[in-house]
């Protein structure tokens, strides 16, 4: 046999060795249908389809696309297979901004939007949602029905994300976080088992699973408690950003917060936005009631604006009306959060001119677009993970959020918003303001989020993983996302 024949045996031998242990080759032969690769359209649907740039510059070796939670089990038993064994990601909606949220590189990206079933259980107090279902769907499915859930407020944000991590809704002072109101979640383990968890079957896993994002299993379906609802308040008014106008809303804003004013049907934000070389001032204000015009918002009304839009209507509309004003992608982007109790106008005032000053050090950058939204925190009933104090009214959240076009950018911008923030924070903590809790959902991973919940919670979110996922799969084939603190 002459050398070049043995040579090319043992490159097709090698070539096929190589094959039989490609797990997304093993994947597409176990599941047909579901694997897509790079340059093809369905691959580059799902990459072209995140929110930021960053995510979408990462290229997974491939894309899984399951159906139903037999084949997220079979996955998850491959992947975590001696032969097979490969990091992957979980994407739903792809809305998180940070490189490696919900996808990956060279790994397999399991893309779950397939999975967006909505039912509602005989008495009509149960949607059970998919878990890569998007929010906006599930609502116009359910508006024949006069109900609602507690979901995104935007079009686009995916249920797994959004209630695993928190996940802010228009009924946040009335009933808290969306994961608050989950009943039970259908999950595949490390293992690849699949198990329903509720407060009665697995009470640790129920409560970790209500803010513990990624780090126990893939949920592939959440059981929410429904909402009767008709129409809803919805205003969006613009103003002309002046000083008059700022102090105004710095009034305004610390007297709708204090407790003795406070209505658990009216959520709202104020959104200060620097966008085209100038400075916008705008709020929503969203009423869960069919009330025209609450009173609740009349300091706000009263204040001379440009106007806008308000109305009565469904909430799968409201949501189509708000996304109209949020972009729609990113090419870069950057997002940092912290949260307080609710100051007096005058720190209010500081805070707005601490981020007017700061954002005119990148008003150079191309296409920069700054948003600084203020808005009342959901007032939790305290079954979660975040260490929270339930009932509390009278505390606030702060998202900073810039988008921008290039990464040439990104150590300014991100570099300047720091500096905002902790500017932000600095002020608020001096005055005695200032709250440990940081929101994943709003979160950039340089952020210490887990650490924010308290030392108690991080032991219930470690044991949950010891005693679920005792081969750390989401701790160590899962790079995205924020881990349990060793």
């Amino acid at each position: 046999m002459h050398w070049s024949t043995l040579h090319l045996l043992a490159v097709t031998g090698l070539a096929a060795a190589s094959a039989i242990h490609d797990p997304c080759k093993a994947l597409e032969s176990k599941i047909p249908g579901r694997v897509s690769y790079p340059g093809t359209t369905t691959y580059d649907a799902s990459l072209s389809s995140y929110y930021s740039g960053q995510e979408r510059a990462l290229s997974p070796g491939c894309i899984f696309r399951p159906t139903n939670t037999s084949e997220v089990s079979q996955f998850v038993k491959l992947v975590t297979s001696a032969d097979y064994k490969t990091n992957f990601a979980v994407r739903g909606g792809g809305h998180t901004l940070w490189t490696g949220a919900a996808n990956i590189a060279s790994g397999i990206t399991v893309d779950m939007r397939l999975i967006n079933q909505v039912d509602l259980s005989e008495d009509r107090k149960i949607a059970r949602i998919g878990g890569g279902a998007v929010w906006d769907l599930a609502y116009e499915q359910l508006v024949p029905y006069n109900l609602t859930v507690m979901g995104g407020r935007i079009p686009g944000i995916g249920v797994g994300g959004f209630a695993s991590g928190g996940g802010i809704t228009f009924h946040a002072r009335e009933r808290g976080f969306s994961c608050d109101n989950v009943y039970g979640y259908e999950v595949v383990l490390g293992s690849g088992e699949v198990i329903y968890v509720d407060e009665g079957s697995h009470p640790d896993l129920w409560v970790a699973l209500k803010g513990g994002s990624n780090n126990f299993g893939i949920i592939t379906r959440f059981d929410v408690a429904t909402i009767a609802q008709g129409n809803m308040w919805y205003s969006l008014l613009s103003y002309n950003y002046t000083n008059a106008t700022l102090r105004a809303h710095a009034k305004a804003f610390s007297d709708f917060m204090k407790p003795k004013n406070f209505d658990s049907a009216a959520m709202m934000g104020v959104f200060l936005v620097y966008t085209g070389g100038e400075f916008l001032l705008s709020d929503s204000m969203w009423y869960t009631k069919d009330v025209e015009k609450p009173a609740v918002y009349d300091a706000f009304t009263k204040i001379p604006n440009l106007g806008g839009v308000a109305e009565l209507d469904t909430t799968a509309n409201v949501v189509k009306l708000f996304g109209q004003n949020i972009p729609s992608s990113e090419q870069r982007a950057f997002q940092l959060t912290f949260s307080f109790h609710n100051p007096d106008p005058n720190v209010y005032m500081e805070l707005f001119k601490i981020w007017e000053k700061g954002v005119s050090k990148i008003a150079k950058v191309d296409s920069i677009f700054v948003e600084f939204l203020v808005q009342p925190h959901p007032v939790t009933n305290g079954t979660n993970m975040f260490g929270l104090t339930p009932g509390r009214t009278d505390d606030v959240m702060i998202d900073m959020t810039a988008g921008y076009a290039n990464k040439a950018d990104d150590a300014l911008v991100q570099r300047v918003i720091n500096d905002i923030v902790n500017k932000q924070r600095a002020l608020l903590k001096s005055n005695g303001y200032l709250i440990d809790f940081i929101y994943l959902n709003y979160a950039d991973i340089s952020q210490k989020v887990l650490q924010s919940w308290g030392g108690d919670n991080i032991a219930k979110l470690r044991a949950a993983s010891k005693k679920y996922d005792p081969n750390g799969v989401f701790q160590k084939q899962v790079p995205g996302g924020y881990k349990i603190p060793a």
